[in-house]
């Protein structure tokens, strides 16, 4: 059964044995339900009666101001600027770019009327804030004193293109931030590009502990209107790649479009060269499929909201005692970490636990009569299950090593689940096989549109994903694995979300 809107979720009884809270299936057997579960009895997602439009969660939104704070630190050393532009945008300026309006076209949603008038023109609600900004760009740019530009915004957007969304990964309505920068020449708008893609590579090895890969998009795959467009993908246990976040040359063309000129050094008037990135709330779903089990959520501990949870083991004759030194290791921890103690009465500490696994912390502190005697504690790691018993002398220099532990040991995990992900085949039906396997292609290939369309024909919906900046050594003579023509480079091809 799946828990989609409308369906109330099972109650959890509050005796061992019989609660019904647990996730439900298997990770590897049904990825769909698991993760479905997973989303809600973590607490992380609801519903609404907008389909693809969902209610994030403080455990999910928590997650996002890390991410957030990480990116807003990071580009402000670069220059970076925030800054709000209007959510509506007027269809002229929607239609100024005609390659960029071609690749919304499905995807726009638009507000005709409001109260009982019709309007006289059509606004999309923003899918991307390109046309709505550079209008304004072209007021504020008039001489190379004025560039480079550069800002940023944290907000939502609305594609409407797909029948079946799915919270994080696909949804109608999402968070993202979208930079926009404006430079007066090709090198630096380039240099631009990687400095943005390189932030998202730390956002996902540094916080969420998922290796990437980082490269170019095929020509198919660029963002619409762009010169080319770089990305960070990352392939998932569940047998499928995802893209991490992009960061696209926009070349001159919506320079062009929106009348974006500068004077430079020579009284030459020249269009400017731009650049957009963002990374959305998808890295939350990305972060859950991989790191996540059949008990639930599993949290890096630098993007967990809850970082530890002390757990008290409480007899009638010694709970004052317990609880009391429960609050004394809060108070402790509280001054470098989140914590939180469970003091919750009613609930057995077994069903506490079960609570706080399938929620994803990453360390539990357990501490009952027979520890206090030794003044000791129990610390367990959700990613492990490892126990360890510890002095409460030194709890705290012992809970931070052990949350840097966890970090670490997600992320090689992870890198060597990518590594042994990766099959080099040289034929579409070395493809399908791979696909079949859950496995992440590698192969050269000749980069034609024609041929990347045949591709995801003849292999089910196998795309490509990225072309890697890390480029083996291609052969004297390579040919394209799948059309027989000259290979250009190698590729990564695999199903994707």
């Amino acid at each position: 059964m799946a828990y989609k809107k409308g369906t109330p979720l099972p109650v959890a009884k509050k005796k061992e044995g019989k609660e019904e809270m647990g996730i439900t299936v298997k990770k590897a057997e049904d990825p769909s339900e698991w993760f479905t579960q997973v989303i809600q009895k973590g607490e992380l997602i609801e519903y609404t009666d907008v389909s693809g439009c969902y209610i994030l969660r403080p455990n999910a939104y928590s997650i996002w101001e890390k991410i957030q704070q990480f990116i807003d630190a990071e580009i402000k050393k670069h220059g970076v600027r925030n800054t709000s532009f209007p959510l509506l945008i007027p269809e002229k300026l929607l239609k100024k770019e005609t390659a960029h309006v071609k690749g919304f076209a499905p995807e726009v949603a638009w507000v005709t009327e409001t109260g009982h008038s019709v309007l006289d023109e059509r606004l999309a609600v923003r899918p991307t804030s390109e046309t709505i900004m550079y209008p304004a760009f072209s007021k504020w740019i008039r001489s190379y004193k004025d560039l480079p530009l550069k800002i940023n915004q944290w907000c939502s957007v609305v594609r409407w293109e797909f029948n079946n969304p799915v919270p994080f990964l696909r949804s109608r309505e999402f968070l993202w931030q979208e930079g926009h920068t404006v430079f007066a020449t090709k090198k630096e708008a380039d240099e631009d590009v990687l400095i943005a893609l390189g932030i998202y590579t730390s956002v996902f090895e540094e916080l969420l502990a998922i290796p990437v890969i980082a490269g170019r998009k095929s020509d198919k795959e660029k963002f619409a209107g762009a010169d080319y467009t770089t990305s960070v993908e990352v392939f998932l246990p569940v047998g499928k790649g995802i893209q991490g976040a992009t960061s696209h040359h926009l070349g001159q063309n919506f320079a062009k479009a929106f009348g974006i000129r500068f004077t430079d050094a020579k009284e030459k008037e020249e269009f400017a060269y731009q650049n957009s990135w963002g990374m959305t709330t998808r890295t939350i779903g990305t972060m859950i499929l991989m790191h996540g089990d059949n008990k639930g959520l599993v949290l890096p501990p630098r993007i967990a909201p809850v970082q530890a949870v002390i757990v008290p083991i409480i007899f009638e004759k010694e709970k004052e005692k317990i609880l009391g030194e429960g609050q004394k290791i809060k108070r402790e921890l509280e001054k470098s970490l989140s914590v939180l103690l469970d003091d919750r009465e009613g609930y057995t500490p077994g069903w506490k636990f079960n609570d706080w696994e399938m929620k994803g912390v990453p360390v539990r502190i357990e501490i009952g009569p027979r520890d206090l005697a030794e003044k000791k504690a129990v610390l367990v790691r959700r990613d492990t299950g490892e126990k360890k018993a510890v002095l409460l002398s030194g709890i705290n220099k012992e809970v931070n090593a052990l949350l840097e532990e966890i970090q670490t040991n997600l992320l090689n995990k992870a890198k060597i689940f990518l590594k042994e992900s990766i099959k080099n085949i040289s034929s579409l039906k070395e493809l399908e096989v791979a696909v079949k396997d859950k496995k992440l292609a590698f192969a050269p290939w000749c980069g034609g549109a024609k041929c990347e369309e045949e591709i995801k024909i003849r292999s089910g919906g196998a795309k490509s994903l990225n072309i890697p900046f890390d480029q083996p050594k291609m052969k004297a003579g390579q040919q394209c694995f799948a059309c027989g023509e000259k290979a250009r480079y190698s590729v990564y091809f695999g199903k994707s979300y």
